[in-house]
């Protein structure tokens, strides 16, 4: 609920869509009779598909989560338009930071010939294509059951063949499986964020500054 300068109460309900809220239709079902304008952010965005599974992810992607914002700004003005000018205002700053930051890393991932990365599961495909970039990863988009033995031996064969000495792990990766890994590997394990709460106190801007940094760093060992 939104209220400014003592207008009436802005009910807006955002959701991501593709999927990853699955109690979406029950939250819809009670809603669907009030004043409340459900806003799915990620209408615009060109979705990646895994098979039959559609990765939600979309907000490991500067360009993606700005579309994101822009639908989420679009029916704030819906609802209060008299306040358009503030809300313009601040999507625009908001779109210069994202813009910002994609244009000082873009350069800089081109300049690299091995772009692989290792991660817990398979939440960066929007970060990936942004960037050139390619995940392998112990667990699926979903992170759903466990890594089996031939899975990791797999893996840490293609991280000695190519040099890959970091294993990032994020929180919905089981630790000890990155770490084994790391172990077979001869790798480290360092933290990654995936975005999906509040971690470690930071915004999202934060973490997706950090999350570039330590995949661009990684990948710089990666190629000397």
């Amino acid at each position: 609920t939104l209220s400014l300068h003592d207008a009436l109460p802005i009910y807006i309900f955002v959701y991501n869509g593709l999927g990853l809220e699955e109690w979406l239709d029950k939250v819809k079902d009670q809603l669907k009779d009030s004043k409340t304008l459900m806003v799915d952010s990620s209408n615009g965005v060109d979705v990646i598909k895994d098979g039959d599974k559609i990765d939600p992810h979309i907000w490991l992607s500067l360009k993606d989560a700005t579309i994101q914002a822009n639908n989420i700004k679009n029916a704030l003005i819906e609802k209060d338009p008299s306040n358009k000018e503030y809300y313009e205002k601040n999507y625009n700053k908001l779109k210069d930071e994202f813009d910002s930051l994609h244009n000082e890393y873009k350069p800089k991932f081109e300049k690299l010939k091995n772009k692989d990365f290792i991660t817990g599961h398979a939440a960066f495909g929007y970060l990936c294509r942004e960037f050139g970039l390619t995940q392998k990863s112990i667990s699926d988009l979903y992170s759903d059951g466990e890594a089996t033995p031939k899975k990791l031996e797999e893996l840490a064969e293609y991280c000695k063949k190519n040099n890959i000495k970091t294993i990032f792990s994020e929180s919905l990766a089981e630790p000890k499986t990155s770490e084994t890994l790391a172990r077979e590997a001869g790798a480290k394990v360092e933290k990654i964020y995936s975005l999906e709460s509040s971690e470690d106190d930071k915004t999202y801007l934060e973490g997706m500054k950090y999350d570039l940094k330590v995949i661009y760093d990684s990948l710089v060992e990666e190629n000397k």
